[in-house]
């Protein structure tokens, strides 16, 4: 019986890695081991193979099925806050321009701009498309008379991988149905 997994390279079979409660570490980006590695983790007992894929490797001694989901045998606390970055940046702001909502040619903006003292915080820094960061130029929203969409705002570390929730990657392995919440049809 034909099944896609046999015919697969073992590079583009990567495991889920969930935290002890069973939960993906990360959401986005999707938290994914390659296979080495949760081989590795199998062998040193620091996870547990809760799926497989059917393709398998082979070593002079022994045959291995490749896991596809693993969960960590320790849980790891996620950090409250993320990181400022400006991937992070554009995940709270779910990838659009906070002016007029252009998903497209997106760069970040200082709401108060530097030149008026404004600082590189979450506070102060939103997802604005090219031209519309050009119009605003040096100004504040008020004074260019465009209103922010949303108020920015600090996220936690769950604000934002529920926002990543909404961007899932192109290709989700159907061993991954059951731990991940996506609204869309998995691929097999």
């Amino acid at each position: 019986m034909y099944h896609p997994d046999l015919l697969r390279h073992p590079d583009s079979c990567p495991s889920l890695v969930l935290n002890a409660d069973y939960t993906p570490l990360s959401y986005y980006p999707l938290s994914l081991w390659p296979w080495q590695t949760a081989v590795k983790a199998v062998f040193l007992d620091r996870v547990d193979t809760v799926a497989y894929y059917e393709r398998e490797v082979h070593s002079p001694s022994a045959t291995l099925k490749l896991p596809s989901v693993i969960a960590l045998r320790q849980f790891v606390k996620p950090s409250a806050f993320p990181a400022f970055t400006r991937f992070n940046l554009f995940l709270r702001d779910k990838f659009a321009c906070q002016y007029c909502g252009e998903p497209r040619e997106l760069t970040f903006d200082h709401v108060v701009p530097r030149a008026q003292g404004g600082r590189t915080t979450w506070e102060n820094v939103v997802t604005a498309c090219a031209p519309c960061n050009l119009k605003k130029g040096g100004r504040t929203p008020k004074q260019a008379t465009m209103p922010l969409h949303i108020k920015p705002i600090r996220p936690t570390n769950w604000q934002l991988q529920e926002h990543g929730r909404a961007f899932p990657p192109n290709y989700l392995h159907e061993s991954w149905r059951d731990w991940l919440y996506w609204d869309i049809e998995l691929e097999a």
